[in-house]
């Protein structure tokens, strides 16, 4: 790969993980404005958890078919059609009268958003040699977690001045840019790539390359995981983590907004480090599996513990942030097993299992918060949220426990194959 082409493709790679900032964005934001939501729009935990998986419900659906189109036209064309859309539900949520046309613009922007981290991947895999996917998924990643950054303090702060529309309308302008810079500076492969010279396969062909990677027969083990982990981190991470701190320990909107933004940091800095572990030990699954176990301790913690110091429980959603990077792992695990005429539709049948686990989980987690008693102002009590915090640490030992008959695809092996070729 030469230098010029390098560069071409690390600028490719950069236009898409900004892009892919807006989508943290407005996946995070009922984290920190969810009470206010509920307020504004009386509403219950049970229609807050719904609005909030109604994005991952959109996300997942459009999984298949953005792999078709990845595979059949390429990560370019799109990209930029599927952000038309999140755009258009941008829109629609900015200027929303009530819950259901919330609800219909948050799904509209999932659904649209729902192409940006696969097709990152597939451009990372055709621009780039193997050894190279995990560290510049974990960039994308990293900077796409920018968003939730802004979802964090930034917007607390916003809401405050200009009110949570007024954030939003900024957030959906700054999405209609971004798609104008990835149909101007992204290509889907470098010159000469198989790709670029390949045959147009008919319906009955996408089909049979679907069915293909459905059959894959470890791929049922890495689904379990990826159905599982980042529902879970992310459900406290991006909804219930800033209403706990909030109605149980007193914190205040920017106070608990600060917590998460701390969480958010502590992610970037654990994707920084957790991507090139897999080329350091020439492991994926043992990080992937001592990741999540220790996620599955904190919210064991959290359980368990009754009545314990904020200042415990803060450090507990930041560590909690830094290990959730190991989830990369399981992508990059999946990855591995499937050639480059299928990356489409195997990556996309993963983030399928990934984004509808968070789209059940979040719809769950508003109807067990939901069952138990409000106290008298209201609020959530203590046993509600432990109760769903030791829901989430069996569920991740389930997971784990599965995923841990998956073989270990080793970097090292794939590097061994591509000489072989």
């Amino acid at each position: 790969m030469t230098s010029t082409l390098r560069r071409q493709g690390l600028l490719i790679v950069g236009t898409l993980a900004t892009a892919y900032v807006a989508s943290h964005f407005f996946r995070a934001a009922n984290v920190t404005i969810g009470l206010d939501l509920m307020r504004d729009l009386q509403i219950g935990p049970e229609a807050l958890g719904a609005l909030t998986g109604a994005f991952f419900f959109g996300f997942s659906a459009m999984q298949i078919p953005a792999g078709f189109l990845f595979d059949r036209y390429g990560p370019r064309r799109t990209i930029c059609a599927l952000l038309l859309l999140a755009v258009a539900g941008a829109a629609i949520f900015t200027l929303a009268p009530s819950w259901p046309v919330l609800l219909t613009g948050r799904t509209l922007m999932g659904a649209g958003f729902g192409c940006m981290l696969i097709g990152s991947m597939i451009v990372i895999a055709r621009w780039f040699p193997p050894d190279w996917f995990s560290t510049l998924a974990g960039m994308v990643l990293s900077i796409g977690l920018i968003g939730n950054l802004l979802a964090t303090t930034p917007l607390a702060w916003g809401t405050g001045h200009i009110g949570w529309r007024g954030v939003f309308g900024i957030m959906a302008a700054f999405t209609a840019v971004a798609l104008v810079a990835v149909w101007l500076l992204v290509r889907d492969a470098p010159p000469g790539h198989p790709f670029l010279e390949r045959k147009a396969e008919t319906g009955a062909q996408m089909l049979r390359g679907l069915l293909e990677v459905i059959r894959s027969p470890n791929l049922p083990f890495i689904l379990v995981l990826n159905f599982c982990n980042y529902a879970c981190t992310f459900t406290v991470q991006g909804l219930w983590g800033g209403p706990f701190l909030r109605e149980v320990h007193g914190l205040s909107i920017v106070e608990s907004a600060n917590v998460l933004l701390a969480a958010v940091v502590a992610y970037q800095l654990g994707m920084m480090t957790f991507s090139p572990l897999d080329r350091i030990f020439d492991t994926r699954k043992r990080i992937a599996i001592s990741g999540t176990l220790v996620i599955a301790s904190i919210l064991a913690m959290f359980a368990l513990m009754k009545a314990p110091p904020a200042w415990l429980i803060a450090g507990g959603i930041i560590a909690m942030g830094f290990v959730s990077a190991s989830s990369t792992m399981v992508m990059t695990h999946g990855r591995a097993l499937f050639p480059d005429r299928l990356i489409g539709r195997g990556m996309a049948t993963m983030n399928t299992c990934v984004m509808l686990g968070v789209a059940c989980m979040q719809t769950l987690s508003g109807v067990i918060l939901g069952s138990f008693d409000k106290l008298p102002d209201g609020a959530r009590s203590e046993l509600a949220y432990r109760s769903l915090f030791g829901f989430m640490a069996v569920v991740l030992v389930l997971a784990v426990a599965v995923y841990s008959r998956a073989p270990d695809i080793r970097p090292s092996d794939e590097l061994k194959a591509r000489a072989a070729r």
